[in-house]
């Protein structure tokens, strides 16, 4: 079975370095959830039953030797895949409120201050040039990080959904959605 996902060291820092933060979310997503096939796999006892050789003279379209035990997928949701969850949404969190803050260190907003008063004072004259009312102003950092906090909150709601579908085929249906039994697995763990 394959380890949660270890937190990183939240600092602004680390959620400004959006190369590291993309790939810790790369590798938490493609040891747990990218993998969930194989790691709900390993939880199967290999050879419980023996191999039968009827059982390649026809096509079985369900697997019944797939589904897993109640007890094996709850041991391995509250083992790692909640876990590994809780520590991708805190970085998601924690970034994202990185993001709606103001940021004194900004590096480039001088530079986008001396770029939006050389704009304010240029003279514009379309009919000479077409061109020279544009001016693009350069992204705060903040901007360009909730940008990604959107889109990596999107990425994760679905792998997530599919995550758990996946679950739920071979762990027999579950009547919650993801959301709901994350957050219930969350609550007991502030209690506890």
């Amino acid at each position: 079975m394959s380890q949660p996902s270890s937190a990183p060291r939240l600092t602004p820092q680390f959620c400004f370095n959006q190369t590291a933060l993309r790939d810790f979310l790369r590798i938490s997503r493609g040891t747990t959830d990218d993998s969930i096939t194989q790691n709900l796999n390993a939880l199967l006892t290999p050879a419980q039953r023996g191999f039968d050789p009827a059982s390649t003279s026809a096509r079985q379209l369900s697997s019944p030797g797939r589904t897993l035990r109640p007890e094996q997928c709850d041991s391995f949701k509250q083992r790692v895949l909640f876990p590994s969850w809780s520590v991708r949404s805190d970085v998601l969190d924690y970034c994202a409120g990185v993001a709606t803050s103001p940021d004194p260190d900004d590096p480039d907003s001088v530079l986008r201050q001396i770029e939006d008063a050389t704009a304010r004072e240029r003279t514009v004259n379309e009919r000479l040039d077409p061109y020279s009312g544009r001016y693009f102003p350069r992204e705060a950092r903040t901007e360009s990080l909730a940008m990604l906090m959107r889109n990596e909150r999107a990425v994760e709601k679905i792998i997530r959904m599919r995550t758990w579908s996946l679950l739920g085929e071979r762990c027999g249906t579950s009547h919650e959605s993801a959301e709901p039994a994350f957050d219930a697995w969350r609550a007991t763990q502030r209690r506890s």
